[in-house]
């Protein structure tokens, strides 16, 4: 049967492509595109193209066809691979690339790269998700694990349930966050009015973010931003950009949960996950994995000036 997404724009003015990937986050640009063309997307009932320019009142109709049921195909797409031994493999995903298949994508995907790297992934935990511990939202780059056999699955799918795992991420906000460091608790739920959105509602699920101030930074009109650790204490769907984002400080780059006119020429959300510890699945040593923050993030920051006092 697939899924279906309905949407009526509010302001106009956006490609439909653009408009569309941006509240469908788990499809990429091009799979929208591909969408479009095949007439799975309407607008006002009827095909336009993916250059069409959005205006206020459009209902948009997306059809999303189920996975296909064919085995997952191998693609040799490059890894930056961290670690890797019998139990596990852990990459630095690239921002852009999708965790694995879903609704209207079945290749490009990190699941689609590591069955090239590691035919004998096929299988484990099931077929469209082979390997997969958790996830990161695709324009998220930084340190991801999989698992390579079903009791290391089994394994780190007990750390990540009972929350031993430990994720640091770096975040780069807007705006000048008042306080050193923080702890936000507020309850994550679907957003009542736009479905494909996550929000702090009142009776969602629990959800904890512990930060810490590591740069204050401005950019040349003066206008303030914040580099900030997180630990993401629990993991709910879109928790850090949501959470932030409900504190007025969102994400520089997301366009979901932030500004549509971006102050910085972000060409996607400016968060990274560095830093990921957990037991090994068989030896049970706690090893801590790190990535370092990517070029496109680095160079956002090139373009600020720390604050007087900055760290």
């Amino acid at each position: 049967m697939g899924e279906e997404a309905r949407f009526v724009v509010e302001s106009g003015g956006e490609r439909l492509d653009r408009y569309l990937a941006a509240r469908l986050p788990r499809l990429s640009r091009s799979v929208v595109q591909r969408l479009i063309a095949e007439g799975e997307i309407r607008l006002n009932g009827a095909v336009v193209r993916a250059s069409y320019r959005v205006r206020p009142g459009d209902r948009i109709e997306v059809h999303l066809p189920p996975p296909r049921p064919a085995t997952l195909q191998a693609e040799s797409i490059p890894l930056d691979i961290i670690y890797e031994d019998e139990a596990i493999i852990v990459i630095d995903k690239p921002a852009g690339m999708i965790v694995h298949p879903g609704a209207g994508t079945t290749s490009g995907t990190l699941v689609n790269a590591v069955l090239a790297h590691a035919p004998d992934l096929a299988g484990i935990g099931g077929e469209i998700r082979p390997g997969v511990v958790h996830r990161l939202d695709r324009e998220t780059s930084g340190v991801i694990v999989m698992a390579k056999t079903e009791a290391a699955l089994r394994h780190l799918q007990r750390q990540f349930k009972t929350r031993t795992v430990r994720k640091r991420y770096v975040a780069l906000l807007i705006g000048a966050v008042p306080q050193e460091r923080g702890l936000i608790e507020a309850p994550i739920g679907r957003d009542r009015v736009h479905r494909h959105r996550m929000a702090v509602v009142h009776n969602g699920k629990e959800a904890r973010t512990r930060w810490e101030v590591r740069r204050r930074l401005r950019d040349e009109t003066g206008r303030p931003y914040t580099l900030v650790d997180v630990a993401l204490l629990t993991g709910r769907t879109h928790q850090i950009r949501v959470h932030f984002a409900w504190l007025g400080f969102p994400v520089v780059g997301d366009r979901t949960y932030g500004p549509r006119r971006q102050p910085l020429p972000a060409p996607r959300q400016a968060l990274h996950a560095a830093e990921l510890t957990l037991r090994h699945p068989l030896t049970g040593a706690e090893m801590t994995f790190r990535a370092p923050l990517p070029e496109d993030f680095r160079a956002l920051l090139a373009l600020l000036q720390d604050e007087a006092g900055g760290r």
